[in-house]
């Protein structure tokens, strides 16, 4: 092999043997002869000390690092990045260090080993501290890309209660100029926590943000992000189509958003038979998410308790299995959803379990409706007398 020849006829460590070494790393690489890529790249890092020119050394490297972030071995991965953080101890480079060991604090956030990461993140936080244990505003990039890190593996843990800390620190950072996958990270993340806490429409603007981010850097993410944005639409009960905006609308019939529409055009409509069969039809697109399916319940009470309230107006009394033929659940989920409307007053009623019965009081609902509005009559009535006794 040629590039063998060129490293034999090397004398002193130069730039050819360097750049054969490289082709070398990514031909292994390409064939999976692993042993032997690592073997080489481990030879290659020799070269970084004086071979080679700092700048120089850093561009290939990091060029090395990103193609072989591509691959899908963990275990490869890691040792790759162990292997390149030993050699930079003595090299004394920051932003290559800096850039490693993000990396290899993304693995670890994949993999779940969050006390490893942590351990990163400790570490990465430091080197953007001043002397005082400050962070160094000066570094508001690196340290937008540690928040994200952090963000990300908090949205993991379910630790609303840190991530919400560091999410409003990471907005108020003003010194940087991030890249929009960074910020795209951290929109997702916190759209996902205000829409754990109920705030659908915080939640929905972070989504649109993420989304815009992701799109801006031809990120895939985009996508998903994009689910998440019609879920939080749902969720806010909006009549609003997500996809009338100019930025989504080109995705309106991307074949893995299409899902996603039709759930919105169902949902909108209340016909809950069409949305369970949107459900069924497309269940791995739309339930394989996790975050989406973590929240596929809530938007089903959502429809049911409206086709619910449609369906027992005219009524005073009517039968729980009725209910449950129409809603197409069991007569148990029936109870639940009805307790939960009778909980929070969304239903004036009672049920008698023994007969399978709700009976409704729409008496009580219309004598709260005529309060309200003697109440808004007296307010009015004030009002005009103390208008007349000013004119008089």
């Amino acid at each position: 092999m040629l590039l063998v020849v060129v490293l034999e006829l090397e004398g002193e460590k130069g730039e050819w043997g360097f750049k054969a070494l490289k082709q070398m790393i990514k031909i292994n690489f390409k064939l999976t002869n692993f042993p032997e890529m690592m073997n080489r790249y481990k030879q290659l890092l020799t070269y970084i000390r004086s071979a080679v020119t700092r700048n120089y050394s850093e561009k290939s490297i990091n060029s090395i690092l990103d193609y072989i972030s591509t691959s899908k071995q963990m275990d490869l991965l890691q040792e790759f990045y162990e292997t390149t953080l030993d050699a930079l101890k003595d090299a004394k480079n920051d932003r290559l260090w800096f850039k490693t060991n993000t990396k290899l604090g993304k693995l670890y956030l994949e993999r779940e080993e969050y006390g490893k990461l942590q351990k990163i993140l400790r570490q990465l936080h430091q080197s953007c501290q001043t002397d005082d244990g400050e962070d160094d505003l000066k570094k508001g990039t690196q340290l937008l890309e540690i928040y994200a890190l952090e963000i990300q593996m908090y949205t993991a843990q379910k630790n609303n209660k840190k991530l919400k800390a560091l999410y409003e620190q990471s907005l108020h950072i003003k010194s940087a100029i991030p890249h929009p996958l960074i910020m795209g990270v951290i929109r997702e993340c916190g759209g996902k926590m205000h829409l754990r806490e109920g705030e659908f429409e915080k939640a929905h603007t972070d989504f649109f943000e993420a989304f815009k981010n992701y799109d801006e850097s031809g990120s895939p993410r985009r996508t998903t992000c994009l689910k998440y944005l019609v879920l939080a639409n749902m969720l806010m009960k909006s009549g609003i189509n997500p996809f009338d905006s100019q930025e989504a609308k080109p995705y309106k019939n991307d074949p893995d958003i299409l899902a996603m529409t039709n759930l919105v055009s169902s949902y909108q409509n209340n016909d809950i038979t069409e949305f369970e069969k949107i459900l069924k039809t497309n269940h791995s697109n739309i339930m394989d998410d996790p975050f989406i399916r973590e929240h596929i319940e809530e938007l089903l009470r959502n429809i049911r308790t409206q086709v619910l309230i449609k369906l027992i107006k005219p009524y005073t009394r009517i039968h729980i299995p009725f209910i449950s033929k129409e809603l197409n659940i069991d007569a148990g989920d029936v109870e639940s959803l009805l307790v939960q409307c009778i909980l929070d007053s969304t239903i004036n009623g009672r049920i008698d379990q023994v007969n399978q019965l709700l009976e409704l009081d729409h008496q009580k609902r219309n004598g709260a409706r005529y309060m309200a509005l003697d109440k808004w009559t007296n307010q009015l009535n004030t009002l005009n007398q103390a208008v007349v006794s000013k004119l008089a």
